[in-house]
C-alpha cells in the first residue's frame, strides 16, 4: 500500500471506510492488519507496536509502513483514533448518566428528546445526494421485486417502508430472517430486484451477510444506516447515512421513519397512475372485509359487515 496523499481520517469510522475502500488492493500484511484494527480497535487502543505486530504476525516496520500509508501520523495517530472508538463504546453508559443527570437537574426530557430528534431529521435530510436520492427512488419504484431487511430495532422502519410499499406496487417483501428463514427468503433474490437493508451500530451480522448475497446476485442494494463506516456502506449502490442520536439511554429511529416515508412518497410519484389503481383495490378490500371499526365503536368478530371502514 503506497503512502496516501489523501487528508488523514480524523474519526475511527472515517478510518474504517478508507480500510474497506482498499481492502482488495491492500498487501496480505496490510490486510491483516486492517482485519485486527476493524475487529478489535478496543485492543488495539492500548497495545505497543510491538504487540500488535507480534498477534498480527508481521514487523514493527510494517505496522508503521500501514499506519503512515493511510495518512496517520505513525502507529501513534492509529491508536489514537482507536481510543476514540473505545470511548465511544462507553457512549451507553453515558446515556445513563446523562438522563440521571437530567432527573437531577429538572430538565424535560420531552424538550430535549424533540429537539434532538429535530436536529436528527434536518441533518439527515440535508447531507442526501438529490441524484442518489433520485436513483434510489427510481430503483424501489421500477425493480422486478423489492426486499426489504432489518432485524432487531431496525426491523421497524424496514417493516414500515414494505408496508408502505406493498400499498404501493406488487412484489414487495420483508425479509424477516426468523426461525432459521433467511436463506429461504433470500432465494427469491435475483438480478434486477432491489434489495433494501436497514442497520445502525451494532450492525447485525444477518444483515450484513443478506446484503452482501443481493449483491452478488445482481440486485440493486440501498443501504439506509448510520454512517460511512457502516459495513453496508461500501456494499451500496445507493447508501443513505441517518441521524440516531437520542437525549438519553436509547438511540432514535425517528430521522429513520422520516427517510422511509419520504421515499414511499417518492415512490408513489415515481409510479403515478399505476398508484391510484393500486390504492383504490386496497380501499375496496379494506370495505369489503371491514378492517376498520367506525367512531368509538369496536369491530366484533363475525359481524365486520356492519361498520363502514374508513380509508387507511
Amino acid at each position: 500500500m503506497a503512502p496516501s496523499a489523501q487528508q488523514a481520517p480524523g474519526t475511527f469510522d472515517e478510518l474504517v471506510a478508507r480500510l474497506q475502500e482498499r481492502l482488495d488492493r491492500l498487501t496480505p500484511s496490510h490486510r491483516l492488519l486492517a482485519e485486527r484494527v476493524m475487529a478489535d480497535p478496543e485492543g488495539v487502543a492500548f497495545m505497543t507496536i510491538s504487540d500488535l505486530a507480534s498477534a498480527v504476525g508481521v514487523n514493527e516496520a510494517t505496522v508503521v509502513r500501514f499506519a503512515t500509508a493511510l495518512g496517520l501520523p505513525g502507529y501513534p495517530g492509529l491508536t489514537r483514533l482507536c481510543r476514540e472508538r473505545l470511548r465511544e463504546q462507553a457512549q451507553l453508559l453515558r446515556r445513563y448518566d446523562n438522563l440521571e443527570q437530567l432527573n437531577l437537574e429538572g430538565s424535560d426530557l420531552l424538550d430535549r428528546a424533540a429537539a434532538q430528534d429535530r436536529a436528527n431529521v434536518a441533518r439527515t435530510f440535508a447531507r442526501i445526494d438529490r441524484a442518489e436520492w433520485d436513483a434510489a427512488v427510481t430503483a424501489l419504484a421500477k425493480a422486478r421485486r423489492v426486499h426489504v431487511m432489518g432485524l432487531r430495532k431496525c426491523h421497524a422502519p424496514a417493516y414500515l417502508l414494505g408496508y408502505l410499499l406493498r400499498m404501493l406496487r406488487e412484489e414487495v417483501e420483508v425479509v424477516a430472517g426468523g426461525a432459521g428463514t433467511l436463506t429461504d427468503e433470500l432465494r427469491r433474490v435475483r438480478e434486477g430486484d432491489c434489495f433494501v437493508a436497514v442497520s445502525i451500530h451494532r450492525y447485525s451480522a444477518e444483515t450484513v451477510r443478506a446484503f452482501e448475497w443481493a449483491r452478488t446476485r445482481g440486485a440493486r442494494c440501498v443501504a439506509l444506516t448510520d454512517n460511512p463506516g457502516s459495513p453496508l456502506a461500501p456494499l451500496a449502490d445507493h447508501a443513505f447515512f441517518i441521524d440516531a442520536s437520542g437525549p438519553a439511554v436509547l438511540r432514535s429511529m425517528t430521522a429513520f421513519t422520516s427517510l422511509v416515508q419520504a421515499l414511499a412518497g417518492g415512490v408513489a410519484q415515481a409510479a403515478g397512475q399505476q398508484v391510484r389503481s393500486a390504492l383504490l383495490l386496497e380501499e375496496e378490500l379494506l370495505e369489503e372485509f371491514g378492517v376498520y371499526a367506525v367512531g368509538n365503536r369496536r369491530a366484533v368478530p363475525g359481524n365486520s359487515h356492519e361498520s363502514a371502514p374508513e380509508a387507511d
